[in-house]
């Protein structure tokens, strides 16, 4: 049996209310859900997005049509939950990282902070590069998970990656 046969068949005991089947597939998502979710929300808590989004996923998953579509539709589930908790806590910057954010620049002397430079991308550029570079997703693939059409893929990563050429040159020019 193939790891897709595998997966299918999890994710159609787990619609059936089988709890350990959920947690199996839990267990096969975690680490690339988490490291999504990060991407996504930066200083934010990943995990409790997580977990937000698994049991989003829990209580909907018998609507699942298509149980071997069940990686981009997780995907889609965290990566929501993740912009939504975003846009929530966009004006909620915590004292440390305020200050931490004005010496920004300072930090370019020594290093590239990639944190910090990812930290400054708005939160769905942030999921389109992680889901380019990490998962190697497809603009389709890309834009089904965070419900856009593949052109907006395209430009959200343009401008991701204009602004992070701007944040690296801007503090090469601070340096010198």
């Amino acid at each position: 049996m193939s790891v897709v046969d595998e997966q299918v068949l999890l994710v159609r005991r787990a619609a059936a209310g089988d709890r350990e089947a959920f947690s199996e597939l839990v267990c096969q998502h975690w680490r690339r859900l988490l490291a999504l979710a990060r991407s996504v929300v930066a200083h934010l808590d990943a995990e409790d997005i997580v977990q937000d989004g698994l049991i989003r996923a829990w209580l909907k998953l018998e609507s699942l049509r298509e149980p071997a579509a069940f990686p981009a539709w997780i995907t889609r589930i965290v990566v929501t939950t993740a912009l939504d908790r975003a846009r929530r806590s966009r004006n909620e910057v915590p004292l440390d990282e305020s200050i931490h954010a004005s010496s920004e620049v300072e930090s370019l002397d020594s290093h590239l902070d990639v944190a910090t430079l990812l930290g400054r991308l708005a939160p769905r550029q942030r999921a389109v590069l992680h889901l380019t570079t990490f998962e190697g997703m497809t603009d389709e693939e890309i834009g089904s998970a965070l419900g856009i059409a593949a052109s907006s893929v395209r430009v959200h990563r343009l401008r991701a990656r204009r602004r992070l050429t701007e944040l690296v040159q801007g503090g090469k020019s601070e340096r010198t």
